[in-house]
């Protein structure tokens, strides 16, 4: 009996011992993850002391479809310039979901000139619009947010109103 309490002893021991080793191995894979975190900021903070640098700015952030049919048209336009003097490069224009559609220009912008990021929106699917685009660039702002908000409403029905027969609409009968 004494042996099998000295065992089950050792076995608990050892496993709490496994554990710890376990847990402090899991703290020190964090902490790399953190040192990305913090040269990624100073990348940007590098990015954005850069005088010379693209600036992008748009003409608009959101775009208010309003009310809008049933596969009605689903598309707008952000119209952006580079107001830096460097080149501006789009790296990546991403939806928050498959129902919003980007396109976006791949060649460099140059300094002064103005592009257009196209959005489309599936109007097959009802109810509120509430979406965003973020462009990712080496602009000053690395990375912008574009919404576009709206209500998808079902089209109207387009019947033919029917006729009402009245008595004086009724053929005549004439004798001969």
């Amino acid at each position: 009996m004494k042996k099998l309490a000295i065992l089950l002893s050792a076995i608990v021991f050892t496993a709490f011992t496994v554990n710890a080793q376990v847990s402090t191995a899991n703290k020190k894979e964090v902490q790399p993850v953190q040192k990305k975190e913090v040269k990624q900021t100073s990348q940007a903070s590098k990015q954005a002391s850069n005088p010379n640098a693209p600036l992008i700015k748009f003409d608009k952030t959101t775009h208010d479809y309003g009310t809008i049919e049933q596969h009605g048209d689903g598309t707008c336009a952000f119209t952006f310039t580079n107001e830096g003097k460097e080149p501006l490069i789009l790296t990546n224009v991403r939806s928050s979901c498959g129902c919003t559609v980007p396109t976006w220009p791949r060649e460099p912008i140059l300094p002064g000139q103005s592009k257009v990021i196209k959005v489309k929106y599936d109007t097959k699917r009802m109810g509120i619009i509430n979406k965003s685009v973020h462009v990712y660039s080496n602009a000053t702002t690395p990375s912008v947010t574009l919404r576009i908000k709206g209500k998808i409403v079902t089209k109207p029905n387009s019947t033919i109103p029917a006729k009402k027969a009245t008595e004086s609409a009724a053929p005549v009968n004439k004798k001969k």
